[in-house]
Order: structure tokens, then C-alpha cells, then sequence
């Protein structure tokens, strides 16, 4: 443990990326889920068919090819980059390819949200002039937001671990996990105590979410 201890500024490092990486793929996965979701309820057929293909193409797919697909597909055979540093680059991927999956996860949370709506509320902002965009952003989505806390929060859990597959998906990103391989690769940290504490350090960062999400899902709870 010792050994782990001295190696304390690399694991706070490591727990740092993991942050950001949560972080930033939560806000994109939550906007774009937004958007899949207002398309899956939209009356455009075309609108609807596009995000259900998506939905269940995305989800359906293991995150490790979503993952490869966006570091060896668009980032090094076809050579898009976000930043002239390896670092950033390769983060930035990792933060589109959690985002594009977990998007799906936050979509069909909102959509089982929406279904818990009662119909006679859509009808009667109908019969009031409001457009389905009104309809959606006033009267459904609120409504829905607050049914789905808790579902949202599990999505919110499970990105965190997640960020652990970016390390081994061809991206490199210098997250908790990939410090962890790499301490044990240099042989600078015994392999029982290493385990143990980062899987505390993963703890750390999802126990709080889970107490915090169901307190606010009860807080929020809509009475019907």
C-alpha cells in the first residue's frame, strides 16, 4: 500500500480525466438526447424512422467499437482532428464516442418518461394554440425530466464507468484505468493494493451520484 500511496499524484491524475471525460460526455449525451427524443415523438415520419435507427443501431452496439470506430475509423484513417496535441485529440474522441452511445441511454429514458404523461395534458396544450415545439419544451419534456431522475442518474453512473473502456478502444486517454495498467506495466505498484484503491476511487465517484440521484428523484417526484 505504501508503494500505491507514493504513487498518489498519478492516481489523482488518472481520477481527474475520468471527471472530465463524465463530465463533458454527460452535457452531450444529455442535449443530443434531448433531440433523439423530440425526434422519436415528432409527427414527421422521417424525423421518427431517422432517430430509432439510431437509437437501436447505437444501443445495440458494444461501446468498444463505437469507441474504435471513432479513434482508428474517423480519427486515424481519415485523419479528422480536433487539436494538434495526441492528448487532447484522442480525449475529444473518447468524449463523442461516449457521448453518440450514451445519448441513446438518455433518449429512451426520456421517452418512458413521456409516456407517463397523460394524454389529456398534450391534447389540451393542442386545443390552446400551442405548436408541438411549445408543446414539447413547455409541457412535455419538464414533466418528463422529473419522472425519469432516477433513470437518468443509473445512465449518469454507468458513463462514469464507461469512461474505462476509452483507454483500451484504441484511444489512449490517460483516465483512472489506463494509470492503472500503466503502473502495473512499469511494476511501480503492488497489484492487490492498486485494485483496491482505485476501485475505492471509483466508489468514491458513483456512491454520492446514487444517493444524490434518488434523493432528487424523490425531492422532484411529480404527483399524479
Amino acid at each position: 500500500m505504501e508503494a500505491f500511496l507514493s504513487n498518489i499524484d498519478r492516481v489523482v491524475d488518472g481520477f481527474s480525466w475520468t471527471v472530465r471525460l463524465t463530465l463533458l460526455s454527460a452535457l452531450f449525451s444529455f442535449i443530443l438526447g434531448i433531440l433523439l427524443t423530440a425526434m422519436r415523438v415528432s409527427p414527421v415520419p422521417l424525423l421518427r424512422g431517422l432517430s430509432t435507427a439510431y437509437v437501436e443501431g447505437i444501443r445495440n452496439t458494444p461501446l468498444t467499437l463505437v469507441l474504435l470506430f471513432c479513434g482508428l475509423g474517423l480519427n486515424s484513417a481519415l485523419g479528422l482532428s480536433f487539436a494538434d496535441t495526441v492528448a487532447t485529440d484522442v480525449f475529444w474522441w473518447a468524449v463523442i464516442g461516449l457521448s453518440a452511445y450514451t445519448s441513446c441511454f438518455v433518449s429512451e429514458s426520456l421517452r418512458s418518461g413521456i409516456n407517463t404523461i397523460p394524454l389529456g395534458q398534450v391534447e389540451a396544450a393542442r386545443s390552446l394554440g400551442l405548436t408541438f415545439t411549445q408543446n414539447l419544451r413547455m409541457i412535455v419534456i419538464p414533466q418528463a425530466l422529473r419522472t425519469v431522475v432516477g433513470p437518468l442518474g443509473s445512465v449518469l453512473i454507468a458513463l462514469t464507468k464507461n469512461t474505462t473502456v476509452a483507454s483500451v478502444a484504441g484511444l489512449g486517454v490517460q483516465e483512472a484505468s489506463r494509470q492503472m495498467k500503466l503502473m502495473f506495466d512499469q511494476g511501480i505498484a503492488p497489484v492487490l493494493p492498486t485494485f483496491v484503491g482505485f476501485a475505492i476511487g471509483f466508489l468514491i465517484l458513483t456512491l454520492p451520484m446514487g444517493y444524490f440521484f434518488g434523493w432528487l428523484s424523490k425531492r422532484v417526484a411529480v404527483v399524479r
